[in-house]
């Protein structure tokens, strides 16, 4: 495997999602003594993942759907981006209830989201319809009998402005009783031990700062409560219950590897 030319240095490339779900993450990476020592990279999971299948990455915060497909992929540090219950940020919003939907626009920024929805329109709301890839600006454009998959920033204020909205993590917990994990880091290469204990507390100290990032973050313009979501929505921490349900959700993908809309 090809690595970038910049590995020479001390530095390792790192890339992670550039939602507001991971701030407490970074700000514990760019507030620790690690700081110095990676180059970050911010952007959407799907380019997250490319980067970490082409190499341009060895370390990387990437959809779970695409782990499977990374050579030599291992899972990296105790934390997560995830959800016991309601997620808030990843699901499908519409004007009709789903059983009166015909077709539903996926979210280009999640192969994750993409494959999880089209496992609960199958096994948990028994409903079959018409998919279509989303484009930029697909979530502005919506006809009575289309629902959107959408998920993260771009979903807030949305819920005002729908009237039916189906959480993702809160239709996986009730078809499985398991949690879901949307993204997890994973690396390619290999790290040393030391770095990756460092890793970790860093983490960890984001999440325990979460109180000081909330004041330096600007309010939402639309309402959207960051406090209740970082506390009660997203779930950080890669405990054996969630990866009881990231495999899980493997399995399903494995089962329906030749019936799922890429």
């Amino acid at each position: 495997m090809a690595f970038p030319s910049n590995q020479l240095s001390d530095k390792l490339n790192i890339a992670a999602v550039s939602y507001l779900n991971t701030k407490p993450l970074l700000y514990g990476l760019l507030n620790s003594p690690l700081a110095g020592k990676i180059n970050l990279m911010l952007d959407i999971p799907s380019a997250c993942a490319s980067k970490m299948i082409h190499g341009e990455v060895e370390l990387a915060l990437i959809p779970t759907a695409v782990i499977p497909q990374i050579p030599n992929a291992t899972l990296f540090s105790n934390y997560c981006i995830g959800a016991q219950n309601k997620v808030k940020t990843v699901g499908i919003f519409s004007y009709k209830p789903i059983d009166q939907l015909d077709t539903l626009i996926l979210d280009f920024h999640s192969r994750t989201s993409v494959l999880l929805v089209q496992i609960l329109l199958k096994e948990f709301w028994q409903q079959k319809l018409h998919f279509i890839a989303g484009q930029p600006g697909f979530e502005n454009h919506v006809s009575e009998n289309t629902g959107l998959l959408i998920i993260g920033d771009r979903t807030m204020g949305l819920h005002e402005k729908y009237p039916y909205f189906y959480d993702l993590g809160e239709a996986w917990r009730e078809h499985t009783s398991l949690p879901f994990v949307f993204a997890a880091w994973v690396s390619n290469h290999k790290v040393g031990e030391n770095f990756e204990d460092n890793f970790n507390n860093a983490l960890s100290a984001g999440l325990a700062a979460i109180p000081e990032l909330l004041l330096l973050l600007p309010d939402s313009p639309t309402g959207f409560d960051l406090k209740s979501y970082f506390s009660n929505n997203i779930y950080y921490h890669l405990d054996e219950d969630m990866k009881a349900g990231m495999f899980l959700f493997f399995e399903k993908l494995d089962q329906y590897s030749n019936h799922l809309f890429q």
